[in-house]
């Protein structure tokens, strides 16, 4: 005789009970995270677009609850897991992909780049205070005419007696202005080398770019090297190629893998609430099938790439994460957050377009998220390499 077993209740929150896969410290640090964007940024977050601006005070704020380089070891960091910082990443991007972005550059890119390349008096000097939000950061990489090829960067460094002299434009810069440290990647003649450049520096300054329809709750500045002397103390010891900055670039996509997922988690939540609660010919929209058909594939959507973001995080934390692997996930997470917005601006109908809610905002700021760490196109490209042998652009 078999006891009959009580029927099994769906969670439209967590709908395949993602949640009972994670250990209990990954839910104290997931919820810390929730709160906090709950509290400090969901209210806000709609005039800072708005207004195209981000109150700078959040980066401490940020650094208070621990997610200023989370997964690094040492020198005030969390030396959290990978899986864990990629659940923070979730919570903070279903916020605002600025705000994600801001915690991304500032340390899988700016710190981790001091941390795995640095001198132990570099990572002394800024780690600490970073990892407090006490000190910014921001990743001298892309160029206006480098971006997908970095290898055809023109900013160089030479050498003048025991200094290093820089010249040239960085764009598109995360924190830019913001920054109390730039980590600036230039040709010198031993190949691709990384520099500490301080804020105060002279010969070094900023400028924002303006009037942008996406990320606007985020500092994007052009980074401007006009022959900027350095000493040899300011160079990163241990990166001495290109394969430098695409590491920190690789750690940065990995993020962006679990952040994309926040996003769509976020308009699926609120496309979900809209619908049960507007009323159109004497019912709910909900009740119709077609919008039934656009909540049960939004919904497909996230929970599948949250599986594949969590799996992707568990091969990290193992060790056993490959490079083109990111790529793939960093691929279809944002394709399908996009997907999910749109169709979600859709069930929204003209409310959707409004900073009422936060669907339009999350669908623009995807387009940005889509391009930057790698195009979706370059992703492809990697991932087909990998699949055939062949790298198609080379």
């Amino acid at each position: 005789m078999t006891t009959a077993s009580a029927p099994v209740t769906v969670n439209p929150r967590d709908f395949l009970a993602i949640d009972r896969q994670l250990g209990d410290e990954e839910r104290d640090i997931r919820d810390v995270v929730r709160a906090f964007v709950a509290d400090k940024i969901v209210p806000n977050v709609g005039e800072w677009f708005e207004h195209a601006t981000i109150p700078l005070e959040l980066a401490r704020e940020l650094g208070a609850i621990g997610v200023l380089g989370m997964h690094l070891d040492g020198y005030g960091c969390a030396g959290a897991s990978a899986t864990a910082y990629g659940l923070a990443c979730l919570e903070l991007e279903a916020g605002d992909s600025g705000v994600r972005s801001l915690v991304s550059v500032q340390g899988s890119l700016a710190m981790y780049a001091i941390h795995r390349f640095g001198s132990e008096e570099q990572k002394l000097q800024w780690l600490p205070r970073m990892a407090a939000g006490e000190a910014i950061g921001c990743f001298g990489l892309t160029e206006p005419d480098a971006g997908s090829d970095p290898g055809t960067m023109r900013t160089r460094a030479r050498r003048d007696g025991a200094d290093w002299v820089l010249h040239g434009q960085k764009m598109w810069i995360t924190n830019g202005s913001a920054a109390d440290i730039a980590v600036v990647w230039a040709r010198t003649d031993d190949g691709v080398r990384g520099f500490l450049v301080p804020r105060e520096t002279r010969g070094f300054t900023t400028q924002d770019i303006h009037r942008k329809l996406s990320l606007r709750a985020s500092v994007s500045s052009e980074l401007l090297l006009d022959d900027v002397r350095l000493p040899a103390s300011a160079m990163l010891p241990e990166a001495t190629s290109l394969r430098g900055p695409l590491s920190c670039l690789n750690e940065a996509r990995y993020g962006i893998v679990w952040g994309a997922m926040g996003a769509a988690r976020a308009c699926l939540e609120a496309a979900l609430h809209y619908a049960l609660e507007r009323q159109a010919f004497g019912r709910p929209i909900a009740a119709t099938q077609i919008q039934q058909a656009k909540l049960a594939q939004m919904a497909l959507e996230v929970n599948r790439g949250t599986l594949l973001a969590l799996h992707v995080g568990r091969m990290k934390d193992a060790g056993e994460l490959a490079p083109e692997q990111v790529s793939m996930a960093k691929l279809g997470n944002v394709n399908a957050a996009l997907e999910v917005a749109r169709t979600a601006r859709q069930i929204l109908g003209a409310n959707g377009i409004t900073l009422e809610y936060p669907v339009m905002r999350h669908m623009v700021n995807l387009e940005s998220v889509v391009t930057y760490e790698g195009t979706a196109d370059v992703h492809a490209l990697i991932v087909g390499g990998a699949l055939t042998g062949i790298q198609a652009f080379r």
